[in-house]
């Protein structure tokens, strides 16, 4: 439970506590009112019983709120999803667009709001890489297991011969958090700007409002081409940055503890290999809790809460593990 003076410094609960404050003061104003003068008591005990009980209700309150805010902070209501395409060339960038189209029905399920930032669309109209931000309710709690490699066992379109061809993706999810826990110093900022281009590689601006920044001391690099305003986008491309460097230091800390994280459905590492998709088989596994799940056309399609629910099952059970070992025909 926290005290008053934790609520009193919270902006959200700051209101809360200062009203908390006039009512104690009436309370003391009334309780020195009936030690003065006890012919009182009987007019001012149900007052008094009153002020008792709007305290209490404030401070349930003030507790709802600092917990909300408590889970918010563990679970941000914004994420960035990154899909990029691994091994497999242009079959590769088809299926991380599947994987992207697959996160953008799911969202459109749950009711999240989804905005492109950037893309960078194959020959064919795969993603070599794209970026999203999705958010609403529990988006970051649903999606923070989705980080890693992605493989699909399929006969691509372009395919001849009917040979089976295996090819990856990678997703990262990285959580925006409303307060910034990441001081970023401008010194060490590289930024640039072009026009925005659309599919094909044309231009849909004549004006360079698309913004690349890069962090010299990490060499994390973001690129926003999203909004029609530089501004925006660099606003927009630091929120993001801000996000990937503090999900950087937060996998080197999790490197540190590689004996535990063995323990946990997944370590986070986009490169770890924690689903494999065959469509042949018209069956999905996630590895990480060796479940499989079929009809893969309706699971493409967004259908992914069965699978999101069995690995948050899998979590509280504390299962779950490495994937390094797994493989899969």
């Amino acid at each position: 439970m926290e005290s008053l003076e934790s609520y009193k410094k919270n902006p959200r609960t700051m209101f809360l506590a200062q009203e908390y404050d006039r009512l104690t003061a009436e309370e003391t104003n009334l309780t020195r009112m009936i030690e003065e003068d006890p012919a009182m008591r009987d007019l001012a005990e149900g007052e008094l019983q009153s002020l008792v009980a709007q305290k209490a209700a404030l401070f349930a309150q003030m507790e709802d709120v600092a917990r909300v805010a408590k889970e918010e902070e563990a679970f941000p209501r914004r994420v960035i999803l990154e899909v990029r395409a691994g091994t497999g060339g242009e079959e590769a960038a088809l299926f991380a667009r599947n994987l992207a189209e697959m996160y953008r029905g799911f969202a459109a399920q749950e009711g999240w709001d989804v905005s492109v930032v950037d893309e960078a669309l194959s020959d064919l109209g795969g993603y070599k890489e794209a970026s999203f931000e999705f958010s609403g309710k529990d988006v970051y709690r649903f999606l923070r297991f989705e980080t890693g490699v992605h493989r699909v066992q399929r006969v691509p379109d372009t395919e001849k011969s009917g040979r089976i061809h295996t090819s990856t993706a990678s997703v990262a999810v990285l959580p925006v958090r409303e307060e910034k826990t990441i001081e970023i110093n401008p010194a060490d900022l590289e930024v640039e700007f072009s026009r925005s281009g659309g599919a094909g590689g044309q231009n849909v601006n004549k004006v360079e409002t698309a913004v690349r920044i890069t962090h010299k001391p990490t060499g994390v690099v973001v690129r926003c081409q999203s909004e029609r305003s530089q501004l925006k986008n660099r606003e927009r491309a630091m929120s993001i940055l801000s996000a990937k460097i503090e999900e950087a230091e937060r996998e080197q800390d999790a490197a540190k503890l590689s004996s535990e994280r063995k323990q946990q459905i997944g370590t986070g590492d986009r490169s770890e290999k924690i689903r494999t998709y065959n469509m042949l088989q018209d069956r999905i596994t996630d590895h990480r809790i060796k479940e499989s799940w079929s009809n893969l056309p309706k699971i493409l399609s967004g259908y992914i809460r069965p699978i999101i629910d069995a690995i948050l099952a899998a979590e509280e059970r504390g299962e779950g593990g490495s994937t390094a070992d797994e493989d899969e025909d």
